[in-house]
């Protein structure tokens, strides 16, 4: 019933606007759901790690051609379910719906919290929302710190708010004089001061 796959680092799991339907459940490693921008231009929708799933509309609209791409961050292990085999699932354990539809809807509500962020115009406001999430999502306690090592590089972090690699560099760069985070390389940050962050929420 499950099939398992291995996807190396920028393979495309699911291509946009191509037919699709299959669940994707992810043994290990991590992957981003993304649209394309009438600009050309990635915009990164949601970050998944092992555990996470997706493509689980698709199994249910399975005419409807998939509204997102998905591709591996690094080389990432798959194990994948196809709509008979999840509808089979489904009618042998009911509790696996109410794990979807809980699923579903923290990603609505993920999704409006980034429609909300993108909507400022103030990158600032942006990023300290994507720091926040990425160290709830990935960080690990240090202390009274947060470290964070980043799944995503500057480049697919800009991608996420909608700003230049520049603005990146440049709003992390003054975080950082302000004390509330600290970055190592770029695949790594520290949470310093979450309260100063949450602040530019408020």
């Amino acid at each position: 019933m499950i099939r398992h796959r291995k996807y190396q680092k920028g393979e495309a799991l699911i291509v946009e606007e191509q037919a699709s339907d299959t669940l994707y459940i992810i043994k290990s490693g991590h992957v981003k759901l993304l649209k394309m921008t009438p600009q050309g231009k990635e915009q990164i929708l949601h970050i998944l790690t092992t555990g996470d799933f997706f493509g689980e509309l698709n199994i249910f609209n399975s005419d409807e051609l998939s509204n997102f791409s998905a591709y591996a961050l690094k080389d990432t292990d798959i194990c994948m379910l196809t709509k008979d085999d999840m509808e089979q699932l489904i009618r042998n354990n009911p509790d696996i719906s109410l794990k979807l539809l809980k699923t579903i809807t923290k990603r609505l509500a993920h999704t409006e919290n980034l429609a909300q962020s993108l909507a400022t115009k103030d990158p600032e406001i942006r990023i300290a929302y994507m720091i926040l999430e990425l160290g709830h999502k990935y960080g690990k306690p240090d202390g009274s710190y947060i470290k964070i090592n980043l799944p995503l590089s500057r480049e697919e972090m800009a991608n996420y708010v909608g700003v230049t690699r520049e603005t990146i560099s440049r709003k992390i760069g003054k975080f950082e004089q302000l004390g509330i985070i600290h970055s190592k390389g770029t695949r790594e940050i520290t949470i310093c001061d979450v309260q100063k962050l949450n602040e530019y929420m408020d």
